[in-house]
């Protein structure tokens, strides 16, 4: 099974932005911002994700990326 891969830390480190700075700026905390940056999120609220998008001045897709499993076989599910 495949996952989804969060580069919160390449948006951060392209934007020369620290985890504190975005934590200020989208009025979410530090620990649940690094939860997120982690990988070790469940889901992720679509007004913290665009308020996220808005402060690194990026996608969604620029912060959030599916990474096929060994098992995955090419197989999307719904073909």
């Amino acid at each position: 099974m495949g996952r989804i891969a969060v580069n919160l830390d390449v948006a951060l480190a392209r934007r020369k932005m620290t985890l504190t700075e975005l934590s200020e700026r989208v009025g979410v905390t530090v620990p649940n911002l690094s939860i997120l940056k982690n990988g070790k999120a469940k889901a992720v609220r679509f007004s913290t994700l665009e308020a996220i998008c808005r402060e690194l001045d990026c996608q969604p897709g620029d912060l959030l990326e599916y990474v096929p499993g060994k098992d995955d076989g090419g197989n999307r599910g719904w073909d």
